[in-house]
């Protein structure tokens, strides 16, 4: 029985029909798991394949066949869109409401002129379409410096077969965020191929504007179509053009007088060694000597901190005038670093010894302890910075900071630069990460200093008589154990201005107060030892009247390397004669 010819007929087109839907469907779905193989492969995969993987998905959604205007396609992180526009398009506004697993708020404009460089060409097709891809996910997008994204968001858009640039109403975007973003510098940035180094772009801004709406809302205006999203930086101290120079004065000021203050007190130190052998044989100085090889080893902790303390101010007064060298920049910026990082390094280790000598009274006896405590103080730090100059030598360099000023229809922003690290992110980790653990660390140690200090003289009953010396004391500590160093953690709000006067005084002028704390000792130090020869003396003066035996003493001063045998012993021809006091001495 054969068919009519319109029954043949409509059971062909349905059966093309049914073999355009499934060959539809097949694509989308292709699509989305391949969507999907983005998603769950990003930790396994090499940056430089990421520009063929993002091509990859922008080919199989400019060959997506649809019947209807437009077709959307989700997975949990990735959304894109297709639309097909006319010649006679109107503008265009895509909300992120329209999207069920879009995570953020998010909204594009396009204007009417989108279309006409298109439209007017010698072979303008009838159908262009529009392609929007939203990332969740900042991993395709990564740039060498790994730069912060408001939300991990990119917003993509491309005109099929069609370059769009130089728009004159240009393409609006806006970003949302739930939190204030006061705190953040916010700028509008493009994916540009091809510029990076280690990865296949780099963020860029030319040709785009940044407005920010309000604290929970930014505006992109971009004159072209590529991938947009919003970079953000934790906003750095805003200085005025009138702070820069009071700043700038304290600071060199401050470096200078500390660097001469620590080269004063390590002369200083090495001069009273050398007077501190030349004394008379007739004084019995065993006393003195005891307590010298006793603090041997504080003292030359305070040297490595003084000597660390006059690296850093010599690098940050010589940073900023190798900004304009590029490689001398580099070398100045990663020395600056070491010499910061060793400087907290040798604070803490002050708060470390500090507590051998509080807590553990007895027993510390270390094995070359002062060796050890060099390794570290000044190789930690180096091999801290030599890895970051082998992973990441674009980290070190020329550091802006940006200066505002305050003159009326003036709304530009001026520059000045220093040797420094470029990355927030390193700067978070091995600067503030590395000063907050150094000064929690020597915190908890002056509270415990504070707390003995306080529980002896509650059982001495002397706190009234002695408070003034333990204040002076309190405060000594907390200069050798950097407290001051604290100060840049409490840049935020109305203690922004104080915070930064008074952390510029403080810190540039450390080696000075280390200085004053040194001379402190030293006064302290030398009374204790003249009360001791004192005491001594008069002890021999009257052990020897009631003595059977009496040695003749030299009249003549003599200096000797060698310390002088503690009293209660003494060497003569071969033997040891013990000065057995008498009961009523």
């Amino acid at each position: 029985m054969m068919l009519p010819k319109q029954t043949f007929f409509f059971l062909c087109l349905l059966a093309d029909w049914s073999w355009a839907n499934e060959a539809h469907r097949r694509a989308t779905n292709e699509t989305v798991e391949y969507m999907k193989f983005l998603e769950t492969r990003t930790f396994f995969r090499k940056r430089q394949d990421n520009q063929r993987l993002i091509h990859s998905l922008e080919a199989k959604l400019k060959n997506a066949n649809f019947s209807s205007g437009n077709v959307t396609l989700q997975t949990n992180n990735i959304q894109s869109l297709v639309f097909k526009l006319t010649c006679d398009f109107s503008g265009l506004t895509i909300n992120s409401s329209y999207l069920e697993k879009a995570q953020t708020r998010h909204i594009m404009q396009f204007p009417t002129e989108l279309t006409q460089r298109a439209c007017k060409a010698r072979e303008a097709p009838q159908e262009l379409r529009l392609i929007c891809i939203y990332f969740d996910m900042k991993y395709f997008f990564q740039d060498d410096d790994n730069s912060l994204l408001l939300n991990d968001n990119i917003l993509g858009a491309s005109l099929v077969n069609h370059s769009v640039s130089s728009l004159r109403q240009g393409i609006n975007i806006s970003f949302w965020h739930n939190e204030s973003l006061e705190r953040y510098d916010l700028t509008c940035v493009f994916w540009k191929e091809g510029a990076g180094k280690a990865s296949w772009g780099a963020w860029s801004t030319a040709g785009c504007e940044t407005i920010l709406i309000s604290s929970y809302q930014v505006l992109c205006h971009c004159d072209h179509l590529t991938y947009f999203a919003v970079l953000m930086k934790l906003s750095s101290t805003e200085i005025s053009m009138e702070l820069l120079a009071p700043l700038t004065y304290i600071s060199i000021v401050g470096c200078s007088l500390s660097t001469v203050a620590s080269l004063l007190t390590i002369l200083l130190h090495f001069y009273s060694r050398r007077i501190l052998g030349c004394f008379p044989r007739t004084f019995n100085l065993g006393i003195i000597e005891h307590s010298r090889k006793k603090n041997n080893s504080t003292t030359y902790i305070h040297l490595n901190l003084h000597v660390s303390v006059i690296l850093l101010n010599i690098t940050f007064l010589l940073s900023p005038s190798l900004t304009f060298q590029p490689v001398a920049c580099v070398a100045m910026a990663a020395l600056l670093h070491y010499s910061l990082l060793s400087c907290l390094t040798w604070m803490a280790i002050e708060g470390f010894n500090l507590y051998l000598l509080l807590v553990r009274v007895y027993n510390i006896y270390i094995q070359r302890y002062i060796l050890k405590l060099c390794a570290f103080g000044w190789g930690f730090p180096g091999f801290v910075v030599l890895l970051l100059l082998l992973w990441k030598s674009s980290a070190y360099g020329r550091y802006e900071i940006q200066i505002k000023t305050s003159q009326e229809n003036d709304a530009n922003s001026q520059n000045t630069s220093i040797c420094w690290i470029k990355s927030m992110e390193i700067q978070w980790v091995f600067v503030m990460g590395y000063a907050g653990v150094t000064s929690l660390f020597n915190l908890v140690i002056l509270i415990w200093a504070v707390k003995m200090l306080h529980g002896l003289h509650c059982r001495e009953k002397k706190w009234e008589s002695r408070i003034c010396r333990d204040i002076t004391t309190v405060l000594g500590l907390s200069v050798l154990l950097g407290v001051t160093w604290s100060l840049p953690f409490f840049s935020f709000s109305d203690f922004l201005l104080p915070q930064l006067f008074l952390s510029t005084i403080f810190n540039s002028l450390y080696g000075f107060f280390l200085f004053l704390w040194f001379c402190a000792q030293k006064r302290h130090s030398d009374l204790e030892a003249e009360t001791s020869s004192s005491l001594q003396m008069i002890r021999t003066g009257l052990q020897s009247n009631h003595s059977p035996l009496r040695s003749p003493q030299p009249s003549s001063l003599t200096c000797s390397a060698s310390p002088v045998p503690p009293y209660g012993t003494s060497h003569q021809e071969g033997g040891v004669e013990e000065d057995m006091a008498h009961p009523e001495t």
